[in-house]
């Protein structure tokens, strides 16, 4: 089984951040890890420290771990899902956002302290 990591960037609609919030954390992620395959999700917040001066295009990241043999049936089952009673899309979830996913090429290395 194959260990591959999904990443989505995403923005809320002006002025509908709070519904996108409450949206994303109590029915999307849940919704999201039924899809066979999707073993963690979390969700992140754009900090205030960057390297890069603002404006930054992405407030919100999402990370979803996939424990997978075929990561084409994955991202199929996703996209029939998307929309569905399955998987119920906010309105207030920005149309323009990416979603990618990656396979690990190295091990996970940690810091010796």
């Amino acid at each position: 089984m194959g260990q591959y990591t999904y990443i989505v960037l995403t923005n809320p609609v002006e002025g509908r951040e709070d519904e996108y919030n409450d949206w994303y954390d109590n029915t999307h992620l849940h919704d999201a890890l039924r899809i066979p395959g999707f073993v963690a999700a979390q969700r992140f917040e754009l900090a205030d420290a960057q390297r890069a001066e603002p404006p930054h295009p992405w407030k919100y990241l999402a990370i979803y771990e996939l424990e997978i043999d075929d990561p084409q049936k994955t991202v199929d089952a996703l996209a029939a899902a998307y929309n569905t009673p399955d998987m119920i899309i906010s309105e207030a979830l920005s149309q323009v956002r990416l979603g990618w996913i990656y396979q690990p090429i190295t091990e996970r290395l940690e810091a010796k302290r």
